[in-house]
């Protein structure tokens, strides 16, 4: 199932079903909310967003209670993520997936948020997004490449499908704690590891995220699957390339079509030699086609790609095409 878009009037759900949305600015709240209002649509809030204990978070009770109000809700078009954390696989075994299939919507967010997304998409069939959550809007400079992608894949008429455009720059500071002083780089463009062109159906997200789902009920099916695959700061050359490889001992992995690999925060040190070598030291990966450095994860800007949708991507030494279908 493809959630209906978005148009002018409709209402969007911010729920907090990782880290307390009350962590967030009231300065990053206020342009969150005029940004999404700027694009005609009405923001309303989960009851419980502020909730905090002492592990950033709110109960399961309470998260489970926001998600499943949001879905029920008729009025509600969209919902958005509020951030990212750690605790949103902890909703898993008491998410209502009926009540999700039977009120299909768009539901986005990135980061801890990949176990929501794609469990969702697993167990409902539900088409979810990985993009930008709510705090993201909060951005105040470099932040036209999200919002215009955010744009191309969930707003109505913006067509049927679109090719994810390279960004000119990007960054990987602590934006929300300082606004002015920001750094910039220039991209460099897409890492071509193998040559091919494919095409299949996105799975995927944060790298670590997504393996938590391993060995159970809520994984999707990696059968002709395009992978999508980014991580963050806490990650290192060593357990990228040992949760890449615990991907792909999974059931399904030999019918993969294809890798695309988001760009990693500076601190991972994870460089574009060490990409290839991870890469090209599994034989599994040999036959399929893999290209890293896309505007995706933790750095910015990001596209929002749909888990569940459909990709073609095709990759040579000089020219890269990534298209998304977004009905």
């Amino acid at each position: 199932m493809v959630p209906a878009k978005l148009k002018i009037g409709d209402e969007i759900r911010v729920i907090a079903p990782s880290t307390s949305h009350s962590i967030l600015s009231k300065e990053n709240i206020e342009l969150s909310t005029h940004r999404l209002e700027q694009l005609g649509l009405k923001v309303t809030f989960g009851k419980h967003i502020n909730e905090c204990n002492s592990l950033m978070t709110s109960s399961i009770e309470s998260r489970i209670e926001d998600l499943h109000d949001a879905f029920k809700d008729n009025n509600v078009k969209a919902i958005l993520t509020s951030i990212g954390g750690y605790q949103a696989n902890q909703l898993l075994s008491y998410i209502d997936f009926d009540l999700i299939r039977d009120n299909p919507k768009i539901f986005c967010g990135y980061s801890d948020i990949t176990a929501l997304g794609n469990a969702i998409y697993a167990k409902a069939g539900l088409v979810t997004y990985s993009g930008v959550h709510f705090s993201s809007f909060g951005m105040m400079n470099g932040f036209e490449y999200s919002l215009e992608h955010f744009k191309k894949m969930l707003l109505e008429d913006a067509g049927s499908s679109f090719e994810v455009e390279k960004s000119s720059e990007w960054s990987n500071d602590a934006w929300y704690m300082d606004q002015e002083n920001r750094k910039f780089y220039p991209n460099e463009g897409y890492l071509v590891i193998n040559e091919g062109e494919c095409e299949g159906t996105i799975i995927g997200g944060n790298l670590c995220t997504l393996n938590l789902l391993q060995g159970t009920e809520f994984m999707p099916n990696l059968k002709g699957s395009v992978l999508f695959l980014e991580d963050d700061k806490l990650t290192c050359p060593k357990t990228f390339d040992r949760d890449l490889q615990s991907l792909i001992h999974q059931t399904g992995f030999t019918d993969v079509k294809g890798i695309v690999i988001g760009r990693f925060e500076k601190v991972s040190n994870v460089t574009n030699e060490l990409i290839k070598t991870i890469v090209q030291t599994k034989k599994e990966l040999s036959h399929i086609p893999v290209v890293a450095n896309a505007d995706f994860g933790h750095t910015s800007p990001m596209f929002t790609f749909p888990i569940g949708g459909n990709v073609k991507l095709q990759v040579k030494k000089n020219d890269v095409k990534i298209t998304l279908h977004t009905i």
